[in-house]
């Protein structure tokens, strides 16, 4: 994907997560059930590194499991991040970050000591191309302790017939098709205005190639959410 393009991309959903930010976060007021299967099998005293933490209901959800973790959330939506320290007791040890995951290198804006458990909910099929997601990751392994984990769900829109109904024509936002990589699509948004936003329909063997090109190997990986528990796929990725 040329760099042109990606930027144009990445454009494109920062303007959508700014604009609709109350909307959207009024469509994440309870975690996934996969997500919740996940949280439970986590250490209480894990140090979490949450990349694309929206609104910060995971957060809440860990203070409400009585986890004494050190928790940075990290979204790249400063109107997301308002909303993300609300609701959250003094006494969980929560902070949040502007991060756009799209930066080259992560080094000099989070800490410099590892992470036990590193999170990325619905976040992966929002970065545009194969270099970016690669970036991404390595990025995500460079943080990340040797006795960690990877953690991160990706939508898999294309199993559900309305969800499939909300895909719209990339020339209705400039695009040309040819630009664009197989599995890229612009799905719309019908809440509180029109909106659209980029998102990539992995394949397991994309993430496979994923993995292995960014120093991890999959550990588990399993189908959750949706009507049929089928409308994510979640990944357990572990260093190499």
């Amino acid at each position: 994907m040329k760099s042109e393009t990606t930027s144009r991309i990445l454009s494109l959903n920062y303007q959508f997560y700014q604009s609709f930010a109350e909307d959207f976060s009024e469509t994440r007021q309870r975690l996934q059930p996969g997500v919740l299967s996940l949280v439970d099998r986590f250490q209480p005293e894990s140090n979490i590194l949450d990349l694309g933490c929206g609104n910060g209901e995971l957060a809440r959800e860990l203070a409400r499991k009585g986890f004494s973790c050190s928790y940075l959330g990290t979204d790249f939506s400063s109107n997301l991040l308002q909303k993300a320290g609300l609701g959250i007791p003094d006494e969980f040890s929560a902070e949040f970050l502007e991060l756009d995951l799209s930066e080259p290198s992560w080094s000099g804006l989070l800490p410099e000591s590892p992470f036990d458990i590193i999170l990325s909910f619905a976040v992966l099929h929002h970065v545009p191309g194969q270099e970016g997601r690669i970036n991404v990751c390595k990025n995500i392994r460079r943080h990340i302790s040797d006795q960690g984990c990877f953690v991160h769900s990706n939508w898999q829109f294309l199993r559900s017939p309305r969800l499939q109904r909300r895909i719209i024509p990339w020339s209705e936002a400039g695009f040309s098709e040819k630009d664009l990589d197989e599995g890229d699509y612009l799905l719309d948004w019908r809440r509180g205005g029109m909106g659209t936003r980029y998102v990539h329909h992995f394949s397991s063997e994309e993430l496979s190639l994923l993995a292995n090109e960014s120093g991890f190997r999959i550990k588990e990986s399993f189908f959750s959410d949706g009507k049929e528990g089928d409308l994510s796929i979640y990944q357990v990725w572990e260093p190499v």
